[in-house]
């Protein structure tokens, strides 16, 4: 595969900007109902501190998090403590939602998902934390599931990496279970948030407000 142009950020000659991370995690299934991806967008140099940020709010005996089996309400206290605990012109939250169709295939739906995600994550990361013109350098992070390890999947990252706008800045995609790193949880949780709209004294805007979770 031919590698895209470097980047040339305004002001920065043909430097790359430093490595950015981008976290993804899914709260739905691709094909059955809405899928709703959750993206985190840090750069790597400022992920151990965002993770122990969000470990030293979880109870001492905690393992693997999952957002589904949490009570909403100390989910909802978990992610208002976190943000207020990381510096907001450092992180970028991401909460998106497509609606899926059972002729269209789970690996492709997914992948589809994904870029779009992606994407709108890496222009805002651009412009509230970079304040570049341009992005690149990023490594995006994954849960493995049977959709992402697929075939379909992987030759259409490899598509966009090459031809989709933002997303060509990806260089790298890796697959993690969600139990390695903490900010995988923390991109679960930010799929699953999607679920209080429409609560008491939720939208959007309040979404935004309270957890710094942005909907495109």
């Amino acid at each position: 595969m031919t590698p895209p142009p470097a980047a040339h950020p305004r002001g920065h000659g043909t430097a790359l900007n430093k490595k950015v991370l981008c976290f993804i995690d899914e709260s739905g299934t691709a094909g059955s109902g809405d899928l709703i991806l959750g993206a985190l967008l840090v750069h790597a140099r400022d992920a151990g501190h965002i993770d122990k940020c969000f470990s030293d709010l979880l109870m001492p005996n905690a393992n693997e998090i999952h957002a589904v089996n949490l009570d909403d309400s100390y989910l909802q206290s978990l992610m208002r403590r976190f943000w207020e605990s990381v510096a907001r012109d450092r992180i970028v939250m991401i909460n998106h939602k497509i609606a899926t169709h059972p002729s269209t295939e789970g690996p492709a739906l997914y992948a589809k998902i994904v870029v779009e995600t992606v994407k709108i994550g890496l222009k805002r990361f651009q412009q509230d934390v970079l304040n570049r013109t341009t992005i690149g350098n990023v490594e995006l992070i994954i849960d493995a599931n049977h959709h992402n390890e697929h075939a379909t999947f992987d030759a259409l990252m490899v598509q966009a990496q090459t031809h989709d706008g933002h997303f060509r800045g990806v260089k790298r995609v890796v697959r993690l279970d969600s139990a390695a790193p903490r900010l995988l949880p923390v991109a679960d949780a930010i799929a699953y948030s999607r679920k209080w709209i429409g609560g008491p004294e939720m939208n959007a805007q309040g979404l935004r407000d309270r957890f710094g979770i942005q909907i495109p």
